[in-house]
């Protein structure tokens, strides 16, 4: 069997070392084979600065193989890869500096307390004020009165917020992170959450591999949805609704909920039902102010308008019920 070209020199070539505006990560037909096994098909992916990005899809669909090309710990076989506008398999140690990283199952040591496992992780980075850094990263995690403990001991929500605060302990611009809530109790998990929205808010990029799909809910600015290795979509949850969801559905209130079927004998009203409430389908989105102002015309006084915004979870098993009838 011939061996396939390596092509990442040639896309390297074709890529600017930082293009003015450039993503914090930029991947253009980043493909990776491991023998007749494709881990990542022709990915292409372009992150702004400050930005949630979420890979989704199942266990093997190759989202951890992005990450390890993204900081340069794996080479693409083919493609272009720029994180910080560097190549990360030539430039690793420069890249790698500026990244912070929580593997799936962070390796942590547990005879050791939190404390010095933060202080070890402070030396190998080289930083300076180590104590205070120690002392923000661990209150920002809400792990300030466990420092003194062995890590043994740590439940495995602390263990998680324990390696955030190790990998942002050196002011990372960019955080990788690989099923970050993998484990936790539904308490712990919202804290991390929140606290990785608090990091984006303060200007850092996160990128967040997760076959969970309510953990991206409400938090993802970009969405790509993964599956062996190849792009099934890609865009924000606004935009990925659009496209897969014609019409956008409606729930209205009145006073008097039959002044609502009205509604039914407007032109932009592709679908009317009413019970308790009524429940309209818009031919298009941007027609809600037209449907509130007809209404309001027509005498109606609304007590709710409210849209209804597919969820993640709907809009990915409508991807893949999408692909699966083109299959």
């Amino acid at each position: 069997m011939g061996t396939a070209p390596n092509t990442t020199a040639a896309a390297a070539a074709t890529m600017p070392a930082a293009a003015p505006g450039a993503g914090v990560v930029e991947l253009v037909g980043a493909t990776k084979r491991f023998g007749d096994v494709v881990a990542l098909s022709e990915l292409t992916l372009s992150i702004p600065a400050g930005t949630i990005a979420m890979l989704l899809g199942p266990n093997g669909a190759g989202k951890t193989t992005a990450v390890r090309v993204v900081t340069g710990a794996m080479p693409p076989t083919a493609g272009a890869v720029r994180t910080f506008g560097l190549d990360p398999t030539a430039d690793g140690e420069d890249v790698r500096r500026r990244c912070g990283v929580v593997p799936a199952r962070p390796a942590l040591y547990d005879r050791l307390t939190g404390a010095d496992n933060l202080r070890y992780a402070a030396q190998l980075w080289e930083v300076d004020a180590v104590e205070a850094r120690i002392t923000r990263a661990a209150e920002r995690f809400g792990i300030a009165d466990a420092l003194a403990l062995r890590v043994g001991g740590y439940s495995t929500g602390m263990r998680a917020r324990l390696a955030l605060a190790r990998a942002t302990l050196h002011d990372p611009e960019l955080l990788l992170l690989d099923e970050p809530t993998a484990g936790l109790d539904p308490e712990s998990s919202r804290a991390v959450l929140d606290l990785i929205r608090g990091m984006a808010d303060d200007g850092r990029t996160v990128l967040m591999c997760t076959h969970l799909l309510l953990e991206a809910e409400g938090l993802a600015d970009y969405v790509m949805v993964l599956d062996h290795g190849r792009t099934m979509i890609a865009g924000s949850p606004h935009d990925l609704t659009r496209r897969l969801f014609t019409g956008t559905t409606v729930t209205l209130d009145a006073e008097v909920p039959g002044s609502l079927d009205v509604a039914a004998s407007l032109p932009y009203i592709t679908h009317y039902q009413r019970e308790w409430t009524a429940v309209v389908t818009l031919d298009d989105p941007d027609r809600l102010p037209d449907l509130v102002a007809d209404l309001v015309a027509r005498g109606v006084r609304l007590t709710r308008v409210e849209p209804r915004t597919p969820t993640l979870e709907e809009l990915y098993f409508a991807v893949r019920a999408k692909d699966a009838d083109a299959g």
